[in-house]
């Protein structure tokens, strides 16, 4: 059998290896009722414009707000294809570090550290949910365990942050990134291509500004227009309009971002994958893993 070439970019996969060995390891989604504070009115109400959270969250999260019941019922999920996995606790609907004080949240955490095969934990906030003593007690945890925090930072241009009603600027992801890595938590972003008002040049730009960070991943995805969300409504309204990249014309960007992201930072995804029913556009037809494929393909022809 031909070696492989090796892709010219760390995948989630060779993440999981440096963190872990060769021990396979699958996120848990759990929903611990939290919500966000441009949501329940302390900044905003009605959320970012594009968000559904429904889209993305596991059917299981909604069952019940135990914890353990939920991993439980998460590991029975993946355990019928893979028996021998490992698991994250991924704290992952809406801010996971907001609106508990701090013995809360610390509870909810190591109630999951609890769960047999559980081997550490991911939680998904936003930049502005990261009070000092949350940081402090994170940083506690992540001296027992592996902890990842996911920043929802979205992109590097406040305009747009305040044009999609996220509540928080570029300086606090900033910020909330420096201090958490000052404790030793593994920081990744999360971020969107092709928001309202930008195209391929400021998509490009965040990347380059998140890599001056202290990070180790970034998580990218295209827009998705979904149903029923206030992006929809403002579309359709004529009050907003958003750059439509086609499939092709987005894997040339993200060509171009795994030629300036460094190996030290994993890149873990590039498609967001909503149900199909749910997405208005854009309808290119493929699943992340497809995209994966097609794009690997266009790099071993570069390489």
């Amino acid at each position: 059998m031909k070696n492989m070439k090796p892709y010219p970019y760390k995948d989630y996969s060779e993440y999981m290896c440096e963190k872990f060995g060769n021990v396979k390891v699958q996120k848990i989604s759990v929903n611990a009722g939290f919500t966000c504070p441009n949501r329940n009115g302390d900044l905003s109400k009605g959320g970012c414009i594009y968000c559904d959270n429904t889209s993305f969250t596991p059917s299981y999260c909604f069952d019940s707000k135990d914890i353990v019941k939920q991993l439980e019922a998460g590991k029975i999920f993946f355990s019928k294809k893979y028996p021998k996995m490992k698991y994250l606790a991924y704290f992952q609907s809406y801010s996971n570090t907001y609106d508990k004080t701090v013995e809360e949240l610390e509870s909810l955490y190591r109630s999951a550290l609890q769960v047999e095969d559980v081997i550490g934990i991911v939680i998904g906030t936003r930049p502005d949910c990261l009070p000092e003593n949350v940081v402090e007690m994170l940083g506690r945890i992540a001296k027992d365990t592996t902890l990842f925090v996911e920043l929802g930072a979205e992109t590097a241009h406040n305009n747009t942050l305040e044009l999609i009603n996220r509540g928080h600027t570029w300086e606090q992801t900033q910020d909330a990134a420096y201090r958490l890595s000052k404790q030793g938590i593994a920081v990744g972003l999360h971020l969107i291509a092709g928001l309202p008002g930008e195209g391929e040049a400021e998509v490009l730009d965040t990347i380059q500004q998140a890599l001056q960070l202290p990070i180790e991943s970034i998580k990218l995805h295209h827009l998705q227009v979904l149903r029923r969300t206030p992006l929809h409504r403002m579309i359709e309204q004529g009050e907003i309009s958003v750059q439509h990249f086609s499939m092709e014309e987005y894997m040339d960007i993200c060509i171009k971002i795994i030629n300036l992201v460094d190996r030290k930072v994993a890149i873990e995804r590039f498609l967001a994958s909503s149900p199909p029913a749910q997405v208005v556009s854009p309808h290119w037809g493929v699943k992340n893993y497809e995209f994966v494929n097609l794009l690997r393909n266009r790099l071993n022809k570069l390489i």
